[in-house]
């Protein structure tokens, strides 16, 4: 969702990674730890002269660009953060897992994506340590299903939960009202309110009368990445086995991408692709399912032109699609020092800045009265409430039960088996069995 190789923009997961970049994040896990010093709370490289705490991350967490490292600093003299970055999760997350193995070349705190975060509690917990003891930590600072996610069935917590992927629906007003459709977003929202299917009943509408050129919705990849995640249980049930080729949550998202893509209602683009960027610049397609992280992408990529002419409008189902977490592992140099800085980057203060300066939906719930999420709106997007929209939505996602192999059963939907459909033209039986082959393959490997 699961959403992953890369965060913000773009934030999904793609199959090319490169050796290029593998090397590079090798490089750079080895020069954090050359400065991270030998001491687990010692001088760094530096001399002694103070510690520089390592942070491992893929794509832009936004700590940096929002000023959160900076501010650390002052507070605390004498520690330097140091953030080495691989912009995709699909070259990251791999190069974690062999350093794990090695016990070495770690970086004293380590993002992990929602989609591999299960495979990092059931079967690598006991590298990291355990944050539910750290200081300042409290449970109840976060929404509950976050925090079941990093957490063991023996109540160990990895991981601090950072931002979430609720949902909502971004869809552009003037397309909207040629086609005779509503554009207010409370109207707009009752369109489908309930059911993603009554999406797909507006999309049919919007077909009808639809202006020249232009199609509902982007891909149908969206559209099941966002009905298969209001499901409590998708790929795994709650025993932890895999019921992929059974369960009724992928069955009917199978069938709603399904409907849109043989509908004529998507592009039949592969989001996060060049021609799907060239499309928001275009106006190509009227909506999209759209997690607080997608807002920034249709800025930067619809520009100028697209300003004031989309519009956000709650989802028909609360849903997540995204978000991570921070861990420090055991091996790591400056365990007590990145601890703190953990549970200090996590905490619903900095989480509520980190919205205010770069639209990161915080997972913890105290954040959301705070004005900086309460009062927020885009004025990109015409002002939306994005701040009361995207939190009421992470209120009622429902706790997602995640499995180990989470990130790569997604991925053989929305890349393998629905493409083959929505831009070869197979059927849709063809494309189920493409997915279920790469399924098989992932699970056994």
């Amino acid at each position: 969702m699961a959403p992953g190789s890369v965060r913000r923009a773009p934030r999904r997961r793609g199959a090319a990674a490169g050796i290029a970049a593998g090397t590079l994040a090798a490089l750079l896990f080895a020069a954090c730890a050359q400065d991270a010093g030998t001491g687990e709370d010692g001088g760094s490289g530096a001399g002694g002269r103070g510690t520089t705490v390592t942070v491992g991350t893929f794509g832009v967490f936004g700590y940096k660009q929002a000023g959160l490292y900076a501010e650390y600093e002052r507070l605390h003299p004498g520690v330097t953060i140091k953030e080495s970055v691989i912009e995709r999760n699909d070259a990251y997350y791999p190069q974690l897992l062999t350093h794990l193995a090695a016990g070495g070349g770690l970086a004293d705190i380590q993002a992990v994506e929602t989609g591999n975060i299960n495979e990092i509690v059931t079967t690598q917990a006991d590298r990291f340590v355990d944050l539910s003891r750290a200081e300042g930590v409290r449970r109840s600072d976060w929404l509950p299903w976050k925090w079941a996610q990093a957490t063991t069935r023996t109540g160990r917590t990895i991981g601090l939960g950072t931002d979430i992927g609720p949902i909502a629906v971004c869809y552009r007003k003037d397309l909207f009202a040629r086609a005779g459709l509503p554009t207010d977003r409370e109207s707009v929202g009752r369109l489908w309110a309930g059911d993603w299917r009554k999406y797909i009943e507006t999309g049919r509408r919007y077909k009808a009368h639809a202006p020249a050129g232009t199609v509902f919705t982007d891909s149908a990849a969206g559209i099941y990445n966002a009905s298969v995640h209001a499901h409590a249980e998708r790929y795994y049930d709650r025993g932890g086995r895999p019921v992929y080729r059974t369960s009724p949550a992928v069955k009917e998202s199978w069938d709603l991408a399904m409907e849109a893509a043989r509908g004529g209602l998507t592009a039949r683009l592969k989001q996060f692709e060049k021609p799907w960027d060239q499309a928001y610049a275009n106006g190509r397609f009227a909506s999209v399912a759209c997690p607080p992280w997608m807002l920034g992408y249709i800025k930067e990529k619809a520009g100028a032109a697209g300003r004031n002419k989309w519009d956000v409008a709650p989802a028909p189902r609360p849903a997540n699609w995204g978000g991570s977490f921070i861990t420090v592992p055991r091996a790591a140099r400056h365990r007590a020092a990145a601890t703190a800085l953990a549970v200090w980057l996590t905490a619903p203060e900095q989480q509520a800045k980190l919205f205010g300066r770069q639209a990161s939906i915080p997972s913890t719930p105290a954040s959301y009265a705070m004005p900086l999420v309460r009062d927020a709106r885009n004025p990109y997007f015409g002002g939306a409430p994005v701040g009361r929209i995207f939190s009421d939505a992470a209120r009622a996602v429902p706790t997602l039960v995640i499995g180990p192999k989470e990130a790569q059963i997604g991925t053989a939907f929305t890349d393998v088996g629905i493409p083959q459909v929505e831009q070869q033209g197979k059927s849709p039986e063809a494309g189920w069995k493409a997915a279920q082959k790469e399924i098989e393959n992932a699970v056994d490997a």
